[in-house]
């Protein structure tokens, strides 16, 4: 069945994928783990299946396209983990796609990295995700497809509310830069990939700016008119260790594949459109 798409994890990025393909005739089916959520998917036009436990008879023998958005964990990638054999022998497979991370390239103390780079993860996330792309590369025969994600925002993941409320703050770090990217971008690259299908390619998902975390702080701020957030060093803030493993890691990313291969146009190509997207559909 064509056009047809299995997603593991259906998730904030996979919601967004999945609402622009459902207005293009797409059938969906997306895994959750919380019975709780299977009507909610219902309504709104997706095939729910649950997982662990669910039934995915249907989905295997129908899908012509399969994402992975599922994390993987200290023994490797859920999804080849259960379902390996399942993925090989699916009859009418043409697509797979893995949301990978920009952190598989580690730090490069600002430097640039593009997708030809060597993957040296600084953190144990990173090195997960490398392990898990070198399993999903080790199988004969898929069709796949590797997206290396930058750091997500989006409708609800945004600066506004810490700003508002007082709590943002402006963390300085010399010379720290992060990449980004819009989830609306990241759906029309995955679009783009499935209507441009390459076998074997991995492609950088992030905006045109790799910039200073505080600068993004210091727009939204002024995009609300409000007093600037305080600044304070890194090396004396008060962080939870999974805020602080953020800043472990530099570097500017290069997404000339997107645009030269997959003929992809960002609508947010830096932060400052997209928080000013996001402002005005608040």
């Amino acid at each position: 069945m064509e056009k047809t798409l299995l997603v593991f994890g259906y998730g904030y990025s996979a919601r967004v994928l999945g609402r622009a393909l459902l207005a293009e005739g797409w059938t969906i089916y997306g895994t959750t783990r919380n019975p709780n959520e299977m009507n909610a998917l219902r309504d709104i036009g997706v095939r729910p299946v649950l997982w662990p436990g669910g039934d995915f008879g249907d989905a295997f023998a129908n899908c012509s396209h399969v994402l992975v958005s599922a994390a993987p964990d200290a023994d490797g990638d859920p999804v080849l983990r259960e379902f390996a054999e399942n993925i090989t022998d699916m009859p009418n497979l043409k697509w797979l796609g893995y949301l990978s991370t920009i952190g598989v390239y580690g730090d490069r103390a600002g430097g640039w990295v593009d997708e030809a780079s060597d993957l040296l993860p600084a953190t144990k996330r990173g090195k997960l995700r490398v392990e898990a792309e070198n399993a999903w590369r080790a199988i004969d025969g898929l069709p796949l497809h590797i997206f290396r994600l930058a750091g997500i925002y989006g409708p609800g993941r945004g600066p506004f509310a810490k700003v508002k409320n007082g709590t943002a703050r402006r963390i300085i770090k010399k010379d720290q830069v992060f990449s980004r990217i819009h989830v609306d971008d990241i759906a029309s690259v995955v679009m783009a990939s499935i209507a441009r299908p390459n076998v074997g390619t991995v492609y950088n998902v992030c905006d045109d700016d790799a910039a200073p975390p505080q600068d993004v702080i210091g727009y939204a701020a002024k995009l609300l008119g409000t007093e600037m957030p305080p600044a304070i060093d890194y090396d004396t803030a008060d962080m939870t260790p999974m805020a602080r493993s953020f800043y472990a890691e530099s570097k500017k990313v290069r997404n000339d594949r997107i645009k030269e291969e997959l003929g992809v146009v960002l609508k947010y190509p830096t932060y400052r459109e997209g928080l000013a997207a996001l402002l005005d559909g608040e």
